[in-house]
């Protein structure tokens, strides 16, 4: 999966990049629902985990793209 990701042009930035995004994301999904919804909090608070759950697979990408880069 990392040779391919690599091949397609994706590079270890690109998906630090996505991490720090979703996590911005899933701030404003939380905000926007709470304050934009009737649904209450609660479903405020599950779009927010659901995007900010995101992040560390991102980070996880980019670490394996990081040691496939230099190797």
């Amino acid at each position: 999966m990392l040779a391919r990701l690599h091949q397609s042009g994706i590079k270890a930035e690109h998906a630090y990049l996505a991490g720090f995004v979703s996590i911005g994301l899933s701030f404003t999904s939380w905000f926007m629902s709470k304050h934009l919804e009737r649904a209450g909090v609660a479903r405020a608070d599950r779009w927010g985990i659901f995007i900010g759950e995101w992040a560390p697979t991102f980070f996880a990408i980019g670490n394996g793209l990081r040691s496939y880069e230099k190797h």
